[in-house]
């Protein structure tokens, strides 16, 4: 991303130094519909480099899905983490 200039920066900090009362929406619409919002659209985590050893025929299922093994690797480890979270909050 572009790094702001003193300007933009200068706007910037007058803006936030606003009451959300004092900022002008006249000419932005309220949105009412978020049924088409998409969670985390924007939001990229940190990706580290590694070396995994996988069995053969693992690593083979997940290549036989098509393109973005890695990407299947990654969301099936999120998901493993997330039960794993969510089942020591119940404890």
């Amino acid at each position: 991303m572009k790094k702001a200039s003193k300007k933009q920066t200068k706007e910037l900090a007058a803006l936030a130094a606003l009451r959300d009362d004092q900022i002008d929406l006249t000419d932005l619409p309220e949105v009412l519909d978020w049924s088409g919002a998409v969670v985390g659209k924007y939001y990229r985590p940190i990706k580290k480099s590694l070396t995994i050893r996988l069995d053969a025929d693992v690593l083979a299922w997940l290549k036989a899905q098509g393109r973005g093994y890695q990407t299947r690797i990654n969301m099936l480890l999120r998901a493993a983490m997330k039960s794993r979270a969510h089942g020591r909050k119940a404890s």
